[in-house]
């Protein structure tokens, strides 16, 4: 049976799951209000949601779960922010730094990522690799609309909300051939 969780933040103190046997587990229920910026570009805009599942293999943690809330962005048509519901799904291994009954330190694995170290406190904090997550899925949901006409390349005007009174663009005669080829791609 998953344990709630409703903290602050993606963290859990995992010494006594590193003190059982090889394949122990916890199961976690996530519902979090770590709402915020992501980047300069994307933010939360709803408490974090799903489940998790630690699993003691050897001397490190495998992570995996499906989580799952909203993003908003900047449409790269029209720059509107819009709203997009987003999931990941982890599957992730810490390694511990400091050995759980001994307290010596112990070396991680050289490819293993800052983010994916329990620290000394035997805390495994999911934050950064929950955040770098949303962000790889946010690339997912560019447009606010799948048939967004964008703004006009003289004015700026929103082609959504109202045409604009500017001239077409005038083509340079020498890429007409490949301006051809691309509205035909488009087009299919």
């Amino acid at each position: 049976m998953p344990t709630k969780q409703d903290r602050h933040g993606l963290q859990f103190n995992v010494s006594q799951l590193l003190k059982e046997p090889t394949g122990a587990t916890r199961h976690y229920e996530i519902n979090t209000k770590l709402i915020g910026q992501l980047d300069e570009d994307v933010a939360v805009v709803a408490p974090i949601t799903g489940q998790v599942r630690l699993l003691r293999t050897g001397s490190d943690i495998l992570v995996q779960g499906v989580l799952q809330t909203t993003i908003e962005k900047s449409c790269g048509r029209c720059l509107e922010p819009f709203t997009s519901p987003v999931t990941v799904e982890l599957e992730e291994q810490f390694f511990p730094t400091i050995d759980v009954t001994t307290g010596v330190g112990v070396e991680s694995p050289e490819d293993a990522d800052e983010a994916n170290r329990i620290d000394a406190q035997h805390t495994l904090d999911l934050s950064e690799v929950v955040r770098q997550d949303l962000l790889l899925e946010s690339e997912s949901s560019r447009y606010c609309q799948p048939d967004c006409k964008g703004i006009c390349r003289q004015c700026g005007q929103n082609l959504n909300v109202a045409p604009c009174n500017c001239r077409p663009d005038t083509v340079d005669l020498r890429w007409a051939g490949l301006l051809e080829k691309l509205e035909i791609e488009d087009n299919s």
